[in-house]
């Protein structure tokens, strides 16, 4: 490796530039790797700790559709999955909608007619569901306040929807702080926006009132930095279905005793009820593979056209490295060195040279990995604490130590072959 290193020394610039070809192609790839991995992990581990086993959409939806066609006589299946499956242990049904809100300060302005510019009402994304029916379930941790009063569905009575509004809301951080709100004080909700300053005075008259109950944090299963609880039949009333003919739902979420059994499960609560699709963790975690897979895909065939880019670089440089030392080369034979000794110096002249590239590229890929991360994670508001979207280990390592060692044995194939066929005695008398 001597006779190498002295080659690459006495071309510092050539040597540098082609060093940080190699280890950029092979930092892209090793980047690429991290980031699925990461993702890869970071939504198994979520979907595991989350206790959601199975979940129940409406009939024909699909885990790519992109929207969730109602559900009908939601609460109704929360007792009833578990009544034809003795290993459900919650059936938790959720509405999830969007819904506009405005605070005190906003409907105080629209009274006086004197509303600043730049203030309006806020979209938010909205959950409906029964805080009781969330067993073994991860909902998420209340900050500040006692949360709901009640566990079932006061204004459902029995699906007559004729009891008693609690009027209670939780909201997330986010959506407290853009609000301007805390525990105890009135929010307004409706399903649609006023169409201007105006008709605020007309949305507040309309829009339903609710008291804050809990400040919470992030929910990952709903990733936003806005979002809302209530109760399922206090938003059925806002968006509609809630009736005891429709009482619509967006999802069914299932926890088991024995989750190991899900497909079973699986089986048995699609058979009892026609009218759901029921999806296993597995197939969840599956779709979320297919994605990553989709995006890995296409970032390796990136990362091996810059592969070979560096591969072709290098062994241009190699070659240049060759004819440069042609006599040098020449010489050695004269002294005795075989043809394979010959060719093997520029094998180890190319291996040196990649994995200069490696001490590049790894770092490279580490720190465009981490800013990667932090971007990815101030732009998606809402995820968990520790969910990372880059994972490295050991394993991306080594596959960066294999690339490199490929790329340089690749690219020293024609050099080598080069400088074992050179003609000593021609090189030796040339002037």
């Amino acid at each position: 490796m001597a006779y190498a290193w002295d080659a690459l020394r006495r071309r510092p610039g050539r040597t540098t530039l082609t060093a940080l070809g190699i280890g950029l192609a092979v930092g892209l790839v090793v980047l690429l790797l991290a980031l699925s991995a990461g993702i890869q992990t970071s939504a198994s581990e979520l979907a595991t700790a989350s206790g959601v086993d199975l979940v129940a959409a409406s009939a024909n939806t699909t885990l790519t559709s992109g929207s969730l066609p109602p559900i009908e006589h939601a609460h109704s299946l929360s007792t009833g999955i578990p009544a034809r499956d003795s290993n459900v242990e919650t059936a938790s049904p959720w509405l999830i909608s969007d819904l506009v809100f405005g605070n005190a300060s906003l409907w105080a302005r629209s009274n006086e007619s004197e509303v600043p510019a730049g203030w309006s009402p806020t979209g938010s994304g909205s959950v409906g569901w029964i805080p009781g029916d969330n067993t073994g379930l991860e909902t998420p941790q209340v900050y500040n306040g006692s949360g709901f009063t009640a566990r079932g569905d006061p204004y459902f009575a029995n699906g007559t929807y004729t009891g008693t509004k609690t009027g209670e809301i939780e909201l997330d951080q986010g959506l407290a702080g853009v609000l301007g709100v805390t525990l105890g004080d009135p929010v307004w909700a409706a399903a649609s926006a006023p169409t201007g300053p105006s008709a605020l005075g007309s949305w507040y008259s309309h829009a339903t009132e609710f008291h804050v109950v809990g400040v919470t944090g992030p929910f990952w299963l709903v990733p936003s930095a806005l979002l809302a609880f209530v109760y399922l039949s206090e938003l059925q009333a806002i968006v509609g279905g809630g009736t005891p003919s429709t009482d619509y739902g967006s999802l069914i979420l299932i926890h088991l005793f024995d989750p190991t059994t899900a497909a079973t499960d699986q089986g048995t609560i699609s058979a009892s009820f026609e009218g759901l699709t029921v999806f296993t963790l597995a197939n969840i975690l599956g779709e979320i593979q297919h994605v990553v897979n989709l995006y890995r895909t296409f970032g390796e065939l990136i990362g091996l056209i810059g592969l070979v880019v560096a591969a072709l670089f290098t062994t241009t440089v190699l070659q240049m490295s060759v004819d440069d030392r042609s006599r040098e080369i020449a010489l050695l034979r004269a002294l005795g060195y075989s043809r394979a000794s010959v060719g093997s110096l520029v094998v180890q002249e190319g291996v040196v040279l990649s994995l200069l590239g490696l001490a590049i590229g790894l770092p490279v890929a580490y720190l465009g990995a981490e800013a990667i991360n932090a971007f990815l994670l101030r732009l998606l508001a809402g995820l968990p604490s520790g969910f990372n979207f880059v994972s490295f280990n050991l394993t991306l390592v080594a596959t960066g130590l294999g690339l490199v060692l490929v790329v340089g044995l690749v690219a020293a194939i024609a050099p080598a072959a080069r400088a074992m066929r050179l003609p000593v005695a021609e090189e030796l008398r040339a002037p």
